[in-house]
C-alpha cells in the first residue's frame, strides 16, 4: 500500500512537470508598443552593475504609464514591494520559468491566472530606478538548473537560472 501512494505521488509530480513544460512560451515584449530598439541587448550579464553586481534582466525603456503586460501566460506569484526592483510582478510561467517585472509606477495585475498580454501595472522609476529614465527591468529565470550555463564569468553559476530575456524574446518559439 505505502509503494502504491508513494507511485501515486511520483507519478502525479512527474505529469505536473510535464504539464509545465507542454505549455508553450512564445513571449512577447513585456511593454506596450515597444519594440526590441528599446533594450540594449548587451545588458543582459552586464558588470558593474550597482548592488547586484551584474545585470541579470534587460531594462525596456518607455514613457512613464505605458503599460506593462505578461509576456507569458502564468500566474501571479508574488506582488508587491521589493528594495531595489521596486514595485514588482512576479509570474511563474511555461517552463517552470519565474518572470520578474521591476520598477513599476503602478501594479495591478489581476491575480492569479493571466493570459499572455494580460495588463501587469504601469512603466515607473520606484526601487533603484528613481531618478533615472522610466523603464520595465525585466528577467527570466529558471526553476530547473541549466548546468550548460555555467561559465567563469562573475557570479557565473548563476547563468543556470538567469536566461537572458532580450534572447528570449528574439527567438519567439525557439528553446533555449
Amino acid at each position: 500500500m505505502k509503494h502504491r501512494r508513494l507511485y501515486t505521488f511520483l507519478a502525479a509530480i512527474a505529469l505536473l512537470l510535464g504539464i509545465g513544460f507542454a505549455i508553450p512560451e512564445e513571449p512577447r515584449i513585456p511593454v506596450a508598443g515597444a519594440t526590441s530598439k528599446d533594450w540594449n541587448p548587451k545588458s543582459f550579464w552586464y558588470e558593474p552593475w550597482g548592488v547586484s553586481g551584474v545585470h541579470k534582466g534587460i531594462d525596456v525603456f518607455a514613457p512613464q504609464g505605458r503599460h506593462v503586460v505578461s509576456a507569458v501566460p502564468g500566474v501571479v506569484i508574488y506582488q508587491g514591494h521589493l528594495g531595489i526592483g521596486g514595485n514588482v510582478v512576479v509570474v511563474l510561467g511555461p517552463k517552470w520559468r519565474v518572470h520578474y517585472y521591476a520598477h513599476l509606477a503602478d501594479a495591478d495585475p489581476s491575480p492569479p491566472f493571466l493570459a499572455k498580454g494580460a495588463v501587469l501595472g504601469l512603466v515607473g522609476t520606484s526601487g533603484n530606478a528613481a531618478g533615472k529614465p522610466p523603464h520595465l527591468h525585466y528577467a527570466v529565470v529558471s526553476l530547473i538548473p541549466l548546468p550548460w550555463r555555467f561559465s567563469s564569468e562573475t557570479q557565473g553559476w548563476k547563468k543556470m537560472f538567469f536566461l537572458d530575456p532580450g534572447a528570449l524574446l528574439q527567438a519567439g518559439t525557439k528553446a533555449l
